[in-house]
């Protein structure tokens, strides 16, 4: 059986961070609730030089150096960041791929708001087993849609917590080393436009009244309606998704060892820990770094492996969920 494993990873963070007083101050919400409730204690912010793709680039550079991967040797490279990016219609891959020097590698972007990279891994592995000259991948990407949102909004107040940072992945064909497994992912379409900018697209393209009217931030379409129909259906997919994937491996939940989720309020991390019989030492709570979206779980797993939390041969799970909705998972074999 072909395998596909994790080379190495890498993790850009920004200098800059705002501390959950700050928020608090500028969204008028007592401190203690941005601090406990939704459990940001501070999270990163961009620096002026700290672009989108440009925080993938530095992410990925990390992740050559640390797994010794020669830019040379990779044949694909997939752009896992977000859309909010350096300029609009614009592949940033193919910027990222000449940025590392992967001279030989063909490159795109993939988009699935916060689920990307979990997405994207299982993309990459689908692709590398199908194509015999797909034996190395990059995937990395950026993300600053703390951009995105208004603090005077409270319709937008369970994405107050979204930051700034890049993270990467390299995968290798027949390495046997932090085996990638399976995957499980779930979308529903009833939420598609629950949560978007209004405007700069089509339908409302960028005017000077729009941006008068704040148009160009984050906002929730139908706050009560949303927040009744995903509650716990999103709770219910997030541990679909894992069970899932887990299963398809070959595995049971009771062989987890770490899960590397997502930031997101308390008392929902708690809930998924706890239905999954994990500790709390089995995960790691992103209270000091905040939502950097699809760079949540490897930022997690290199926590989690610093930390001694993540030891050679544990079952490590990746988890995600992207706002149109998403749920993803992949099962990895560290070690």
């Amino acid at each position: 059986m072909t395998t596909i494993g994790i080379v190495s990873t890498g993790v850009y963070i920004p200098e800059r961070f705002e501390t959950g007083a700050e928020i608090a101050e500028k969204s008028g919400l007592p401190r203690e609730v941005v601090e406990t409730k939704m459990g940001i204690l501070r999270k990163t912010l961009p620096g002026p030089d700290d672009h989108t793709c440009q925080m993938g680039i530095l992410a990925a550079e990390k992740a050559l150096r640390k797994g010794n991967v020669d830019p040379s040797s990779i044949d694909l490279v997939i752009y896992i960041g977000e859309e909010h990016k350096e300029y609009p219609l614009w592949t940033a891959g193919i910027k990222l791929q000449k940025a590392v020097g992967a001279v030989n590698a063909w490159a795109f972007d993939v988009q699935q708001r916060c689920g990307t990279m979990v997405m994207a891994m299982k993309v990459a592995k689908d692709m590398m087993l199908a194509d015999p000259e797909i034996r190395t991948v990059l995937l990395a990407g950026g993300y600053r849609n703390s951009d995105c949102i208004d603090y005077t909004n409270p319709r937008t107040r369970f994405m107050y917590n979204l930051a700034a940072g890049g993270a990467a992945v390299v995968l290798k064909k027949d390495h046997e080393h932090n085996r990638l497994l399976a995957s499980h992912i779930i979308t529903d379409g009833d939420f598609s436009e629950d949560v978007v900018v209004v405007a700069g697209g089509t339908k409302h393209p960028i005017t000077p009244e729009a941006i008068e009217q704040r148009l160009n931030y984050l906002d929730v379409l139908d706050p009560e309606g949303m927040k009744q129909r995903l509650e716990q259906k999103s709770m219910d997919n997030f541990i679909k998704v894992i069970e899932r994937a887990v299963e398809k491996s070959g595995y049971s939940v009771g062989d987890i060892k770490y899960l590397a989720i997502l930031h997101m309020k308390r008392s929902a991390h708690d809930y998924v820990l706890n239905r999954l019989g994990l500790s709390e030492e089995q995960s790691y709570y992103l209270s000091e770094y905040g939502h950097i979206g699809q760079c949540d779980q490897v930022l997690s797993l290199e926590l989690g492996v610093a930390t001694g939390r993540i030891k050679p041969g544990d079952l490590v799970v990746f988890v995600s969920a992207g706002i149109g909705y998403a749920w993803d998972a992949c099962a990895i074999r560290w070690g």
